[in-house]
């Protein structure tokens, strides 16, 4: 089995007129999962608008620690409560950071579309973050500097940014749409 950290990733749609209910259930299982050893945290996508896919992130520290809360009686039974509140979910398991971009068939783009997408993702977080917290942490020295940066940074990067980052470029990533067909599907989206 693997040692390094797995993501799973979960897609699920929402039965029609079940959405608050989802919400407490899928919220629900993630306070479940923060219960298991090795948990390093999870995450909850929202599908764009119009849409009804939800896409939730476990990630755990290894397939070991995952496998473990993937069979527990504790899950088996979350899930149980969830029938009816969605509709056709899929999975898909990813090990390091070349698995966000894994399809489910275990291909991935090439290397330097995975570079932009990540700076696309960390560019503007980055910027936020000095904005807010630059001068604060100007005084300090430069190692503990970037210790609190890549600490505060990381967490909110690996659960929102990057898999956020994924699904807006996933026709790009995948070589349906060139960027400039992408962003024009994007602003028609925000325009209806």
């Amino acid at each position: 089995m693997s040692s390094d950290p797995v993501t799973l990733m979960v897609a699920r749609r929402v039965a029609r007129g079940r959405y608050r209910d989802f919400s407490a259930w899928l919220e629900e299982g993630r306070e479940l999962a923060c219960d298991f050893t090795g948990y390093l945290g999870s995450g909850v996508l929202a599908p764009p608008p119009g849409e009804d896919e939800y896409q939730i992130i476990f990630r755990f520290r290894d397939a070991e620690t995952l496998a473990a809360w993937e069979h527990s009686a504790s899950r088996r039974a979350w899930l149980a409560r969830g029938e009816g509140l969605f509709e056709a979910p899929h999975e898909h398991r990813a090990t390091g950071l070349e698995g966000w971009f894994q399809d489910a068939t275990g291909q991935a783009p090439p290397r330097w579309k995975q570079a932009i997408a990540i700076w696309l993702a960390f560019f503007p977080v980055s910027l936020v973050f000095q904005a807010l917290f630059g001068e604060v942490l100007a005084p300090l020295p430069l190692l503990p500097r970037v210790l609190i940066g890549t600490l505060m940074l990381t967490p909110v990067m690996v659960f929102m940014f990057i898999p956020l980052s994924m699904r807006l470029l996933g026709p790009w990533l995948r070589g349906e749409l060139t960027p400039l067909a992408l962003f024009r599907r994007r602003l028609h989206q925000r325009r209806a």
